[in-house]
């Protein structure tokens, strides 16, 4: 299927957004992380090539999810014989759960974003060194030329503040709602 530039570059875009998420939602239904990561793989080729009947400015994530279900399916009818396979009825269940919940955690997403934005450029870069980058506390201290004290007071007093602002945020989000 070929693709203009432009929804190549939309579908990358709306992939990296989603991508981590839908990695947790096949995890959900798959007992193995390598399963998971191979029916993940499959479902972006199923997503890219079914991309063009994607509609925009509607739910990417709903529809990416209903994709990584089918592939689910999929895997399961190939695997079948695994003595850990869970039930199409459970997995249905946990599908519709995480449909149920998709909404609330989207909000989440969004209020972390904006949360986020919202910190000093020191902050941030502490954050992305911990959670993107991965490095340890120690090797934080090393580049950054603090204690590992100073770092775990940092970090701590950074994540309390998100967790405020976000909490805020979204009890502002539902005020406005009602």
């Amino acid at each position: 299927m070929k693709h203009s530039d432009s929804n190549a570059e939309l579908f990358i875009s709306l992939l990296a957004r989603n991508e981590r998420l839908l990695g947790a939602y096949v995890l959900t239904m798959v007992p193995h992380p390598s399963d998971a990561d191979d029916i993940l793989q499959e479902a972006k080729v199923v997503m890219w090539r079914a991309f063009d009947q994607f509609v925009p400015d509607t739910n990417f994530t709903a529809w990416a999810r209903k994709i990584c279900f089918n592939q689910v399916l999929a895997f399961r009818k190939r695997r079948h014989r695994d003595r850990l396979d869970f039930s199409d009825a459970f997995l249905e269940t946990v599908a519709m759960e995480i449909e149920r919940q998709a909404d609330h955690y989207e909000q989440r997403e969004r209020a972390l974003q904006g949360c986020l934005a919202k910190l000093n450029q020191e902050h941030r870069n502490v954050l992305s060194l911990r959670y993107f980058e991965g490095l340890s506390i120690d090797d934080m201290a090393n580049r950054l030329d603090r204690t590992t004290t100073a770092l775990y007071r940092s970090l701590s007093r950074i994540r309390q503040a998100l967790h405020n602002c976000i909490t805020q945020t979204l009890a502002e989000t539902a005020h406005e709602d009602s």
